[in-house]
C-alpha cells in the first residue's frame, strides 16, 4: 500500500512498531473517530479565531510547532495514537484559527468558503471512492507520491529562502502562474484523500489493531488541514485579482 500522506506510510500496518490486538480496526470505527478529530479542531480553531484576543498570536503559534511536534511523534510511535491523535486535532486546530482570523480581516467571507470548498471536495472525492468511479493504481499512487515531494520541496526551498530574503518568483503571486500552480497544489491536495480512503479501507481489510483507527484519522486530518489551506491560498490570490 503506497500513500502520500507521511502519516500514512505504506508500512504503517505491517511495521514493527505496530502491535497486534484482539478487536480489529473498521471503517465504521475510523470514520467515528474522524469526526471526533475534526469536532476538537473546529472547536479550537474558533476559540483562537474568535474568543483569544491578545492571545491569538502566541496560540497560533503553539499550536502550529506543537502540532508539527505531535504528528513527527505520531508517526514514529502509532501505539500512541489515541492519546496523541487528539492533541494534534487541538493544536492544530489552534494554529487554523489564527490563520483563519489573519485571512478573514482582509476578506471578507473567505474563510467560509474555505471551509465550504474543503468540506464538498471531501465529500464528493467520498461519494465518488464508494461509488467505485476512483481505484487508484500503482501508478496513479507513484505519480501523486511524486507530486506531492515536488510539492513539499517547493515549499521547504520557499521557507528556507525566506529567512535570506529570496523570494521564488510568480507562483506564490496572484498572477495567472501563481493561480495555476495553487489550483494544481489543490488538486494533488484534494486526490491525496483518495490515497488515503483507499489505505484505510485496506487496512480494515487487513484486520489492523483497533488503536490504529485514531491513527488512520489523523492523517485524513493532516490531508484535510493542508486541502484547507491550499484553498484560502488560492481564494486569497483569486481576491487579490
Amino acid at each position: 500500500m503506497r500513500t502520500s500522506n507521511p502519516a500514512l506510510r505504506s508500512d504503517t500496518f505491517t511495521s514493527p512498531d505496530v502491535i497486534s490486538g484482539s478487536e480489529p480496526m473498521t471503517i465504521g470505527g475510523t470514520v467515528h473517530k474522524s469526526f471526533i478529530l475534526l469536532a476538537i479542531a473546529m472547536v479550537a480553531a474558533f476559540f483562537t479565531w474568535r474568543g483569544a484576543g491578545a492571545l491569538n498570536a502566541p496560540l497560533t503559534i503553539v499550536g502550529a510547532i506543537g502540532g508539527f511536534i505531535v504528528a513527527m511523534v505520531l508517526c514514529f510511535k502509532k501505539t500512541w495514537a489515541p492519546m496523541l491523535a487528539p492533541a494534534y486535532a487541538l493544536l492544530e486546530g489552534l494554529f487554523l484559527g489564527g490563520v483563519s482570523a489573519q485571512y478573514a480581516r482582509v476578506y471578507e467571507g473567505i474563510v467560509g468558503q474555505a471551509v465550504m470548498l474543503t468540506f464538498g471536495t471531501f465529500f464528493a472525492l467520498l461519494a465518488v471512492y464508494q461509488a467505485g468511479l476512483i481505484r487508484p493504481s500503482e501508478n496513479f499512487k507513484l505519480g501523486l507520491f511524486a507530486a506531492t515531494g515536488g510539492i513539499a520541496v517547493v515549499y521547504l526551498l520557499t521557507m528556507v529562502l525566506g529567512f535570506f530574503g529570496v523570494q521564488i518568483p510568480y507562483i506564490h503571486g496572484n498572477g495567472m502562474i501563481g493561480i495555476g500552480f495553487s489550483v494544481v497544489v489543490v488538486i494533488i491536495a484534494a486526490l491525496n484523500l483518495v490515497l488515503d480512503f483507499d489505505f484505510i479501507e485496506q487496512g480494515a481489510a487487513a484486520r489492523a489493531p483497533k488503536y490504529l483507527e485514531w491513527y488512520a484519522a489523523f492523517g485524513l486530518l493532516v490531508t484535510l488541514v493542508w486541502l484547507y489551506l491550499e484553498i484560502l491560498r488560492l481564494l486569497s490570490k483569486l481576491r487579490q485579482r
